[in-house]
C-alpha cells in the first residue's frame, strides 16, 4: 500500500489507519456495545497483514480497554511489523466512570504515563489533545499551557510527535504559535463537511497533516447498516442515542445515499465503505483516514480504498446527489 508523509514529521503512513474506538466495547458513556477482545486483536493483525501501518486509539475508549487491546495485538507482532501507535489525552474519568475534561499539566503527565503502561511501550509515536474543551464554544482556558506540556514531553522523548483532535482553525493558530502541530484529527465524511471551508485550508497552508476520523459516519455509510440494525443497536452503543444521522428524517436519506454508493462501487468491485472512504481521501488536504474495525472481515470490506481513487466524474455525481 502507498505511503504518505504526515505533515512535517518523519512518519510516513498508509492512507488508511485502524481506529480503535469500538474496540473499547460498551458499558460507558461513549461505548459501542459488546465487543470481543480477540476479534479486535485479529482485526489489527489483519490490517497489518494488508499494509496498514498505524493505529489510532485513546485512553477514554473503553476507559483504558482499547489501549490494552492494542498492546496485546502489538505483542503478537514481530518488531519489524509493529505499526505506529497514536493516542490522546484530555478526557479523564473517576472511579464511577464519569468522564470529564482536563488540560492541567499534571493531569496530562499522569495520562501519558498511564498510556505508556497500558500500551507497554517507552514512546508514543503521536500524542494528541483529544478535545480543546469539553463543550463546543468554550474558550478553552489552559490550552496554551497544555500545549507547552506536550512540547516538553516531545523534547523529553516520551512522545515522538504532538498533534490535536477536534480543533478549529482558531485553536490551531493558538497552539501553532507555541510549537509546531504535526497533525489534526477532525471528523470528515459526506455527511459531515464542516472542516472544508476553513480548517482544511488552514492545515494545507501550514503544513499540518490531517487524519480524518469517521469517514463512514460511524458505520452508517459502510453498506452493512440497515434500518433494522439501527433499531436493534444496544443501549450501551452511543449511536442509539447520540447521533442525529441515525434518526429520522435523516436516516432514510442516509440509507438512500448508501445505495447510490453501492451502485457506484459495483462497477469497480468496491463496497459502499470503500466509496465513502475514497471520497474522504479525494481531498488534497486529507493525509489519511481513520477507519474503525471490530473484526477482520471489516478490514477486508474497506481495505480497497487505500489504493483506489474516484474519478472526477464520479466525484461530481456524488456532489450532485449530496446537494440535491
Amino acid at each position: 500500500m502507498q505511503r504518505r508523509p504526515l505533515g512535517h514529521t518523519d512518519l510516513v503512513i498508509s492512507p488508511i489507519g485502524i481506529g480503535a474506538w469500538a474496540m473499547g466495547g460498551g458499558g460507558y458513556q461513549f461505548g459501542w456495545g459488546p465487543q470481543s477482545d480477540e476479534e479486535s486483536i485479529a482485526a489489527i493483525h489483519r490490517a497489518v497483514d494488508l499494509g496498514i501501518n498505524w493505529i489510532d486509539t485513546a485512553p477514554v475508549y473503553g476507559l483504558g480497554r482499547a489501549e490494552e487491546v492494542v498492546a496485546r495485538a502489538l505483542a503478537g507482532l514481530a518488531p519489524s511489523r509493529r505499526p505506529y501507535v497514536f493516542t490522546k489525552c484530555s478526557l479523564v474519568w473517576d472511579e464511577q466512570g464519569t468522564i470529564s475534561h482536563s488540560l492541567e499539566p499534571a493531569s496530562l503527565r499522569r495520562e501519558v504515563e498511564t498510556s505508556l503502561r497500558r500500551l507497554r511501550t517507552g514512546t508514543i509515536d503521536l500524542y494528541q489533545i483529544h478535545w480543546p474543551a469539553l463543550r463546543r464554544g468554550d474558550p478553552s482556558p489552559g490550552l496554551e499551557e497544555a500545549w507547552r506540556t506536550l512540547a516538553d514531553l516531545q523534547r523529553a522523548g516520551t512522545v515522538r510527535h504532538i498533534g490535536v483532535s477536534n480543533f478549529d482553525e482558531q485553536h490551531l493558530a493558538r497552539v501553532e504559535a507555541i510549537a509546531p502541530v504535526a497533525s489534526l484529527q477532525p471528523p470528515y465524511s459526506m455527511l459531515n463537511r464542516g472542516i472544508e471551508a476553513r480548517v482544511l485550508p488552514w492545515c494545507q497552508s501550514h503544513g499540518v497533516g490531517v487524519i480524518a476520523y469517521s469517514p463512514m459516519q460511524s458505520g452508517l455509510l459502510s453498506g452493512t447498516m440497515t434500518r433494522e440494525r439501527v433499531a436493534a443497536l444496544p443501549q450501551d452503543d452511543w449511536r442509539s442515542r447520540g447521533s442525529l444521522e441515525f434518526r429520522e428524517p435523516r436516516l432514510s436519506r442516509n440509507l438512500a445515499l448508501v445505495e447510490r454508493l453501492r451502485d457506484l462501487g459495483r462497477a469497480h468491485g468496491k463496497s459502499p465503505a470503500e466509496v465513502a472512504i475514497a471520497w474522504t481521501l479525494r481531498h488534497p488536504g486529507v493525509t489519511a483516514a481513520i477507519v474503525g474495525a471490530r473484526r477482520p472481515a471489516h478490514v477486508d470490506g474497506f481495505i480497497g480504498a487505500g489504493e483506489w481513487r474516484l474519478t472526477q466524474r464520479e466525484i461530481e455525481d456524488i456532489e450532485s446527489w449530496l446537494s440535491a
